[in-house]
């Protein structure tokens, strides 16, 4: 073998390897930006999200407080767990209809439990 046929061997190979490089770079620089553009389309999304919480939020009618902040100190004990137990049947009523109304939203049965717990208030 002639000794110029090893440079034209090493000057292939090294074209070749630039070209993978060249190649592998392309490659990663496509696939950093799909997954770019994907973060920045989740990103909306969740913004999208967010801003229909917040504006549902400021739509839902707050409960006017009936308690003063402070008048538990001088409450007895009874009237406290009175107090307790209607906050806590409230609750689980109002937890009851969102239910209902989640369920007839989106099309879904409802249980036998619900009909009966709505049947027995009115």
């Amino acid at each position: 073998m002639p000794w110029w046929s090893w440079i034209v061997i090493w000057v292939a190979l090294v074209a070749l390897a630039l070209l993978f490089v060249v190649l592998m770079g392309l490659k990663v620089w496509r696939d950093g930006t799909k997954t770019l553009h994907a973060v920045t389309a989740v990103g909306d999304e969740l913004s999208a999200h967010w801003a229909d919480r917040e504006r549902a939020a400021a739509q839902k009618p707050t409960a006017v407080r009936t308690a003063v902040p402070g008048a538990a100190i001088f409450a007895t004990p009874e009237q406290m767990k009175d107090d307790y137990l209607a906050a806590k049947e409230e609750r689980r009523f109002a937890r009851l209809q969102r239910r209902v109304a989640r369920r007839k939203e989106r099309g879904q049965l409802q249980s036998l439990r619900d009909i009966n717990a709505l049947e027995d208030v009115g």
